[in-house]
């Protein structure tokens, strides 16, 4: 068992939140050998316990190992965090949330300063982290040399997805699927509203409401198909004239029911300027154009 662990590539963790934490134990029970630095040295204590290094300062961190992970609050404190240190031939995974402009110019950052560079997105929260079953996953982008060099440590503690050179790629998809997530929220927010007032177990509409989710998201591949072709009246079920005369009876309930509107009508606003400007025939693929400046 010695040898093993001996063999499998050490890891230096810089931060350890939650998420940082999480990181740190799954690489440890895998018999990672792990250095791990953080601010506040007291949530170091525990790992440490564990058998992780504790290292005084960020530079003795990134000094013990050549595979350096970034887990910090965000880009100003990777910045403020590795500011002076000498980073040649050290490899940066950054799984701090960023941008995609600031993922780009870290990129570039690290390239001058002798490091290699790979960008990361979690999709997962940290009881995912080491739970193969929970679904948790990283999407990856920067260098594929790198990604290629490190994935079997790095799918560790949760799958990986690579999505391209660019360094940007990994945080553009991370927020890209958190933003529909929050759109998804929020017509569920505005469903449970509509029933706050009335005689119905928020308990029995959950997961009416859930499997309706489910059976609608398989959507989202009839969108990039109309995307991909330009042809958005193609496979059309419910055109976009019919969705929009139904528009009233929507913000009609809400009114009768008390509740406002805000979640809903600036999706309803963009479906009634496509139909001003484009085809009725058309499927709700158009509204993405308005969105696009």
């Amino acid at each position: 068992m010695a040898q093993n662990t001996v063999e499998k590539t050490p890891v230096t963790l810089l931060g350890l939140g939650a998420m940082g934490t999480a990181l740190a134990r799954t690489w440890l029970a895998a018999g990672h050998p792990l250095t791990v630095w953080n601010r506040t040295p007291a949530r170091a204590a525990a790992l440490a316990t564990e058998g992780a290094g504790v290292a005084g300062t960020a530079a003795e961190a990134v000094a013990a190992n050549t595979l350096i992970v970034l887990c910090l609050l965000d880009d100003t404190s990777v910045a403020e965090v590795l500011a002076g240190i000498d980073l040649t031939g050290r490899d940066l995974v950054n799984v701090t949330t960023s941008t995609p402009a600031q993922a780009r110019a870290r990129a570039e950052w690290a390239r001058e300063r002798g490091a290699r560079y790979l960008d990361g997105g979690i999709m997962a929260v940290p009881p995912m982290i080491g739970v193969p079953e929970a679904g948790g996953y990283v999407f990856y982008s920067g260098s594929r040399e790198l990604f290629e060099r490190h994935q079997e440590t790095l799918s560790v503690p949760a799958g990986t997805t690579y999505v391209g050179e660019d360094a940007g790629f990994a945080a553009l998809h991370d927020v890209a699927l958190l933003s529909a997530m929050y759109g998804m929220f929020a017509g569920a927010a505005h469903a449970f509203a509509l029933i706050r007032k009335e005689d119905i177990d928020p308990a029995a509409l959950a997961p009416l409401l859930a499997d309706w989710l489910v059976a609608m998201a398989p959507a989202v591949h009839q969108t990039a198909g109309q995307l991909r072709s330009g042809d958005y009246t193609k496979g059309v079920l419910s055109d976009l004239a019919m969705q929009v005369a139904g528009i009233p009876t929507f913000l009609s309930t809400a009114e009768q029911q008390g509740v406002s509107p805000e979640l809903l009508s600036p999706y309803f606003e963009l479906m009634r300027r496509r139909l001003a400007e484009g085809s009725g025939e058309e499927d709700l693929t158009g509204v993405i154009d308005l969105l696009v400046n």
